[in-house]
C-alpha cells in the first residue's frame, strides 16, 4: 500500500500514527500538491490528501476512511472500538478534532493573503471555532488518561495530531496554558514513537 500525503497535514499525519500503532507497512510518498504532475488527481478527483493506494491501483480517501480501513487491517486491539456505544464516542471526538484542524487551516490560508485582502472578520470566526473546539475538548478528558473508556484510541491520534497541527500554524495562540488538561494529554500523546516519528516541522 502507497500512502500519498504532505508532511505537515494533520490528517494524512493521523493515517500515518495510525500505521505505526497498527504496526503496518505504508510507501509513503511525499506529494506537492499544486505540481502538475502531482498524482493525487488520478486517485482522488477532489485533488486532497491522504489517498491510500491499494495493491489493485485503487485509491481510498479521505482520512476518515484510510484510518477505518486500517484499522480492520490486522487482528486484536482496535482503534475504533466495536462496541456501538464507544464507537459513537470516538468518532465524535474525531469529527470536532478535524473541524479543529479545518478552521486553523482557514486561518493559516487567510493570514496567507495579501494584507489588504485579509478578512479579520473571517479569521475572528475560524479563531472562535478553534477556541470553542479546545474549550470543550480540555473539558472533556478532563483528569482521564485516554479520551475514550480509558483505552488509548483513534480519537487520543486525531487530538494528538489536531494539537500538533495547532501548536505549528497558530504558535502565538498559547493553547498550553489556556487548556492545560489537553496540554498534558499531548505531552503523553508526544512521546510515543509513531508521533515521535510524524512531527510536524516549521515550514
Amino acid at each position: 500500500m502507497k500512502l500519498l500525503y504532505t508532511q505537515n497535514s494533520p490528517y494524512a499525519r493521523k493515517v500515518r500514527v495510525v500505521a505505526l500503532e497498527k504496526h503496518l507497512d505504508l510507501d509513503l510518498q511525499e506529494v506537492v500538491l499544486g505540481a502538475e504532475d502531482s498524482p493525487v488527481t488520478q486517485y482522488n478527483p477532489l485533488g486532497k490528501i491522504p489517498v491510500l493506494i491499494l495493491d489493485n491501483d485503487e485509491g481510498l480517501y479521505d482520512s476518515r476512511v484510510i484510518v477505518e480501513y486500517l484499522d480492520t487491517r490486522t487482528p486484536g486491539s482496535r482503534l475504533v472500538p466495536n462496541d456501538p456505544r464507544l464507537r459513537i464516542s470516538v468518532i465524535r471526538w474525531c469529527a470536532l478534532a478535524d473541524g479543529i484542524c479545518d478552521a486553523t487551516i482557514a486561518v493559516m490560508l487567510e493570514q496567507r493573503k495579501v494584507s489588504d485582502q485579509q478578512s479579520a472578520s473571517f479569521i475572528d470566526k475560524q479563531m472562535k471555532k478553534v477556541e470553542q473546539g479546545l474549550a470543550v475538548l480540555n473539558e472533556d478528558i478532563n483528569k482521564k488518561k485516554w479520551c475514550v473508556d480509558e483505552t488509548f484510541s483513534l480519537a487520543d491520534i486525531a487530538v494528538g495530531c489536531m494539537l500538533g497541527y495547532v501548536s505549528l500554524r497558530l504558535a502565538d495562540m498559547g493553547w498550553q496554558d489556556k487548556y492545560p488538561n489537553l496540554s498534558k494529554h499531548y505531552t503523553i500523546l508526544s512521546k510515543r514513537p509513531s508521533f515521535k516519528e510524524t512531527a510536524p516541522v516549521a515550514a
